[in-house]
C-alpha cells in the first residue's frame, strides 16, 4: 500500500500564495502609487482601488481620472493573467517564497499589446473593484476582459479588453 505524501500545512501554502501575489503586484511602481491591492480567494483575484483624493480627475463632478481607471483595468488584467499562468508553480511549491520576495523566482510579467477601455459611467469618489476573465491564453499571446465596478457588481463603470504578449522562458 502506497502512502500519499502528507499535505503541507495551510500556513505554508498561504504564505507561498501571498508572497507570489505580493511579488506580482508589488513589482509595479504605478500600482504602489495608485494603492491597488488584490484580495485572493483560492485562485480567484479581485483588484481593489481604495479611494484617495489624488485619483480624482474632474473635481467638479467629482469623477475618477480616466487614466487611473484605465491603469486599474490594465493592472488587473496583467496581474490576473500572471497569477493564473503561474498557479501550478505556486501550488506545487516549485517557487520558493523567499526567492519571490527577493525578486528572483518568477519570469517577467505579460506585456500589453493592445488595450481598449469602455467608460460606461463616471467612477465615483469611492473604492473600486475589478475582476479579469481570461478568454484565451497561449504560449505567446493572451486575451483578457476586465470589469470594474463600485457599489454594485451588476453595474460596472468601465470595461477593458486587453491583448497581452506572454513572457518567454529564458533561453527561448
Amino acid at each position: 500500500m502506497s502512502m500519499r505524501p502528507r499535505p503541507e500545512p495551510v500556513q505554508v501554502v498561504k504564505a507561498r500564495r501571498d508572497a507570489a501575489l505580493a511579488w506580482l503586484s508589488g513589482g509595479i511602481p504605478y500600482v504602489r502609487f495608485l494603492g491597488i491591492q488584490f484580495d485572493r480567494r483560492g485562485d480567484e483575484l479581485t483588484a481593489i482601488l481604495p479611494y484617495a483624493d489624488k485619483l480624482i480627475g474632474n473635481p467638479a463632478i467629482p469623477a475618477l481620472h480616466g487614466g487611473v481607471t484605465s491603469a486599474f483595468l490594465e493592472v488587473t488584467a496583467i496581474v490576473s493573467l500572471a497569477w493564473t499562468s503561474l498557479w501550478e508553480e505556486f501550488e506545487t511549491g516549485r517557487i520558493d517564497p523567499q526567492e519571490l520576495l527577493d525578486g528572483r523566482g518568477l519570469p517577467s510579467l505579460p506585456r500589453t499589446i493592445d488595450f481598449t477601455v469602455d467608460f460606461l459611467r463616471s467612477g465615483l469618489p469611492r473604492d473600486a473593484y475589478a475582476r479579469a476573465r481570461i478568454l484565451r491564453t497561449g504560449r505567446r499571446y493572451a486575451s483578457v476582459l476586465v470589469e470594474a465596478w463600485q457599489d454594485n457588481r451588476e453595474k460596472p463603470f468601465a470595461l477593458g479588453s486587453v491583448h497581452l504578449l506572454m513572457p518567454q522562458p529564458a533561453g527561448s
